[in-house]
């Protein structure tokens, strides 16, 4: 998010920030995810790939949550780098709420609220590990994950509906690209699943390693689709204004 400063009076200053170059802030999340994976698997590698039934070389990668909440200090820099990523995510929603609230009031209103409650669930599995508290960490998980599907749904029909931005063909072209993020991340649903199952119930070695890259991509497909909101924000600056001086009493 660039910023830049403007004068339209004698001492008047304003700042500008302009969102097209905001897609830094998305940065942090992958980041946060990459940054514990990188230490669990230089520190504690065996240990995070262990499961209830079997450990490496059976299994040889890691799930998501073993990465994120079994060990010191992936698990403390993780929940560091994902708290900066929660200003952008509110950003996020509310930016929605203004390209859209014009074109489609209540979709605006909706997409706001449960942009909201996916943030709020998502809070939940970050700092209820599954160490801590393996329920409460499935049910934010899985909250999360139906919060998702109509999240990305309402974007997919009303992210092209901005009054602000004239570009039709490119507002088309994200388009497309969001319905493939969507597919990707609702198809990779199924197999997980299976993989779990497998895992859980059949007790299958190597099933939970296949289970823990499909819960990987879940997290690709979620920072990509979030991402290619700086398409459409490119048709909004942010400023901050002077306020208007008061009039001088006689």
């Amino acid at each position: 998010m660039a910023g830049s400063l403007r004068s339209d009076a004698p001492g008047a200053f304003s700042r500008e920030f302009h969102l097209s170059s905001g897609g830094a802030l998305h940065k942090v999340k992958p980041s946060a995810f990459l940054g514990a994976l990188a230490i669990g698997l230089q520190l504690h590698y065996r240990k995070i790939v262990q499961n209830e039934h079997f450990g490496y070389p059976d299994e040889w990668f890691p799930s998501v949550s073993a990465t994120i909440g079994d060990r010191y200090p992936g698990r403390n820099v993780f929940q560091l780098l994902i708290a900066l990523t929660c200003p952008s995510r509110l950003l996020l929603h509310a930016l929605w709420y203004v390209l859209l609230s014009r074109a489609a009031p209540g979709r605006a209103k909706a997409l706001f609220f449960i942009g909201f409650l996916r943030t709020v669930t998502c809070g939940g599995w970050v700092y209820v590990t599954s160490s801590d508290d393996h329920d409460v960490h499935d049910v934010m998980m899985i909250a999360y994950m139906l919060l998702t599907l109509p999240y990305m749904i309402l974007l997919l029909r009303n992210g092209d509906k901005s009054p602000f931005t004239h570009n039709a063909k490119v507002l088309a072209a994200n388009r497309s690209r969001r319905k493939w993020v969507f597919l990707m991340f609702f198809g990779s649903i199924p197999p997980m699943i299976y993989f779990f199952i497998s895992h859980k119930v059949h007790k299958v070695a190597g099933a939970y390693t296949s289970y823990a890259f499909f819960e990987w991509a879940l997290i690709v497909f979620d920072v990509m689709f979030d991402s290619l909101a700086m398409v459409e924000f490119k048709a909004l600056d942010l400023a901050v204004l002077p306020g208007k001086p008061e009039e001088q009493r006689e």
